[in-house]
């Protein structure tokens, strides 16, 4: 897709000649081509559509300014994220990587490290609004060995769920259920209370067994909040990875006897996506934990009322050790590493511009994600919008995530396959962590902290 230039401009024939990355006009200015690739579905087209805004936002500000600038936008989505990554890291070796990539977090480690990219810090003012206003948990988030190396480019939280039909089925009332939410905040609703829950929801008959609780399905870093809900930290002070062999234990724990109780098959890492959903959306499934951009495949693919039959809170926490949370992994804006600094300069412009709240909400309302700033919050589209709404306060203030580490990939790999091999009964919890403990010591030495 191509940014289409101001009328006049469209309207003026040039020629150029080049310099750089860009092209100077004869006597209009100069002209930028920009690259942007993302990991954008059907809904997120604003993840490049919002620079293509920023764009047009930017050369209307040169020209009042009496600069003549023209930026032409080259974006390019990806829906998988291997050939994503793939894509960006071949571009990048070839020397013809996009300008700006939007991507996940995580990749900012291994890609600051390569030197893929640069600190956006350097390339935007963190201290002028709208970076300013980013909420800072999330801009934390965004920052590897003390330098800010992206900015965020939406935000999503990872919440648990509760079928309410099924809650006033076993005793709730409509005033208990609305203030589950703050209950299991203050630490006052934990997860085995979730379990025991579950399993009165069996018992009644109202789902099948096996059905009381699902976690998602698959492998995702939805499960770290299992290990933080026992008081388990992925990371000492000192930027070092830490494994906290007590919450692991009590983490993995969780979900043995969540198996043993019957309200979770041993089996359930596996099943389709489409089951999860279609089972969930229609009542046969107690309680969940899944993704807030989750709700608009549920409301219009699989047409469930969600406010007549949902509530939603953090994840619950394990008890008095642990702390109720969630996760979130905010795509990000990312400069990439080249020889043109005015290029990277454009780009941090763009990016600025593209994370204003009136701009930013498009891309959060469009794709059911959440907002970066407080101010987004009191922008009318964002405002308008119930889910976003009542979600934002429940979740984001409280939402942390992976940490940036190059080694933080070979961690998630073993504690996965410990869960595993504990849910389904392959090894004992103690079997389990020891093995963990094993793999970790041998795979990363120092890298990591174990206690």
């Amino acid at each position: 897709m191509r940014h289409c230039k101001t009328l006049l401009a469209a309207l003026v024939t040039t020629s150029t000649l080049a310099i750089g990355s860009g092209a100077a006009l004869a006597d209009e200015g100069v002209e930028y081509d920009i690259s942007v690739w993302a990991l954008a579905g059907p809904s997120d087209i604003y993840r490049i559509g919002a620079i293509e805004i920023a764009a047009d936002l930017l050369e209307r500000e040169y020209a009042v300014q009496g600069k003549i600038i023209h930026i032409n936008i080259d974006g390019k989505p990806f829906t998988q994220w291997d050939e994503f990554r793939q894509g960006v890291t071949l571009a990048a070796e070839a020397g013809t990587a996009p300008n700006i990539v939007v991507a996940s977090h995580v990749d900012i480690a291994p890609w600051a490290q390569s030197g893929l990219i640069v600190p956006a810090e350097d390339y935007v003012d963190l201290d002028a609004w709208p970076l300013n206003d980013i909420y800072p948990n999330l801009l934390e988030i965004t920052s590897f060995q003390d330098q800010v190396w992206a900015i965020p480019q939406d935000a999503e939280s990872r919440p648990f769920f509760f079928y309410k039909p099924h809650m006033r089925a076993i005793g709730y009332s409509d005033a208990e259920i609305d203030g589950l939410a703050e209950k299991i905040r203050a630490g006052d609703y934990t997860l085995y209370d979730m379990l025991d829950d579950a399993k009165k929801i069996q018992d009644a008959g109202l789902v099948e067994e096996n059905r009381g609780f699902w976690p998602r399905p698959s492998k995702g870093p939805d499960y770290w909040m299992y290990y933080m809900a026992f008081g388990g930290e992925m990371e000492d002070g000192n930027g070092r990875l830490l494994l906290d062999k007590t919450a692991m234990a009590a983490f993995y724990q969780f979900f043995v006897d969540a198996v043993e109780m019957g309200v979770v098959s041993k089996n359930h890492i596996g099943t389709p996506w489409d089951q999860w959903h279609g089972a969930l959306t229609s009542g046969q499934v107690g309680m969940w934990q899944g993704g807030t951009w989750q709700f608009a495949e549920w409301t219009d693919k699989y047409g469930m009322d969600f406010f007549a039959n949902a509530s939603f809170s953090l994840v619950p926490g394990g008890g008095d050790n642990g702390r109720a949370n969630t996760l979130t992994q905010p795509l990000v804006y990312l400069i990439t590493k080249q020889d043109d600094e005015d290029i990277m300069g454009i780009a941090g412009e763009l990016i600025t511009i593209a994370s204003e709240p009136r701009i930013n909400a498009l891309h959060a309302v469009n794709s059911a994600h959440l907002g970066i700033s407080k101010s987004e919050e009191t922008v009318g589209l964002y405002a308008g919008d119930r889910w976003i709404r009542e979600a934002t306060p429940v979740l984001l203030p409280f939402a942390s995530a992976q940490p940036n580490n190059v080694n933080f990939g070979q961690y998630f790999e073993v504690m996965f396959s410990g869960l595993q091999a504990a849910w389904t009964g392959q090894k004992s919890v103690e079997d389990a962590i020891a093995d963990v403990e094993t793999e970790l010591k041998a795979a990363l030495g120092d890298n990591i902290v174990i206690r």
